[in-house]
């Protein structure tokens, strides 16, 4: 084994600190989250569908409701 040396250790380090930056610039710097990636994630779905009719079945309920109620 060569003898450890300042110059060798420095060296080292700077070779050690380079593959971590490698590492960590994907993490760092990866896709960001856009909100436009989730449209049509859920087209098609039964369920989805399922929920929106019954929303606005909630919804139609409680127009109703402050209809009565302003009259």
């Amino acid at each position: 084994m060569p003898p450890v040396t300042l110059e060798g250790l420095a060296t080292h380090l700077e070779a050690v600190e380079r593959q971590l930056a490698e590492q960590k610039a994907p993490l760092l710097h990866g896709p960001k989250k856009d909100w436009r990636r989730t449209i049509g994630m859920f087209a098609g779905s039964e369920f989805v569908k399922q929920v929106d009719a019954e929303c606005a079945a909630a919804r139609e309920a409680e127009r109703e409701e402050a209809r009565r109620g302003s009259e």
